[in-house]
C-alpha cells in the first residue's frame, strides 16, 4: 500500500503561481507513472499531468500547457507540479495519484493510489 499526502494548495490571486507536492510513502518497482488530477464540485476529476516513472516523460492537459510543470525528486519520493500563471479557471481540489501498471495516464480510473487533494484557490 502506498501512501500519497498533497501540499502546497492555497489562495492566489490571478497571474501568481503555487508549487504543489506530493509525498509518497514508498517507490514501487512496479511504479508506471505518477500524475496530478484536478475535481471542481459537480465535476468529473479532470486530468492536469503526468510523468512516467522510467524514462520521465510527462504529459500536459492542453489547459495547462506552458504555464504547469511537472517533475520529480527521486531521492525524496517527491512529486512536484509547478503552477505559473495562474487563472481562475484553475481553482480546484488538487490530486496526486499513481498508476502501478501499464494504461491511459490521462483516465483517473486506471490509476490505483490516490491523495486526498489540496485546494487550489485563484482569486480574479
Amino acid at each position: 500500500q502506498v501512501q500519497l499526502v498533497e501540499s502546497g494548495g492555497g489562495l492566489v490571486q490571478a497571474g501568481g503561481s503555487l508549487r504543489l507536492s506530493c509525498a509518497a510513502s514508498r517507490r514501487t518497482f512496479t511504479t508506471y507513472a505518477m500524475g496530478w488530477f484536478r475535481q471542481v464540485p459537480g465535476k468529473e476529476r479532470e486530468f492536469v499531468a503526468s510523468m512516467r516513472w522510467s524514462g520521465g516523460r510527462t504529459y500536459l492537459a492542453n489547459s495547462v500547457e506552458g504555464r504547469f510543470t511537472i517533475s520529480r525528486d527521486n531521492a525524496k519520493n517527491m512529486l512536484y507540479l509547478e503552477m505559473n500563471s495562474l487563472k481562475p479557471e484553475d481553482t480546484a481540489v488538487y490530486y496526486c495519484a499513481e498508476l502501478t501498471n501499464s494504461g491511459d495516464y490521462t483516465n483517473p480510473s486506471a490509476y490505483d493510489y490516490w491523495g486526498q487533494g489540496t485546494q487550489v484557490t485563484v482569486s480574479s
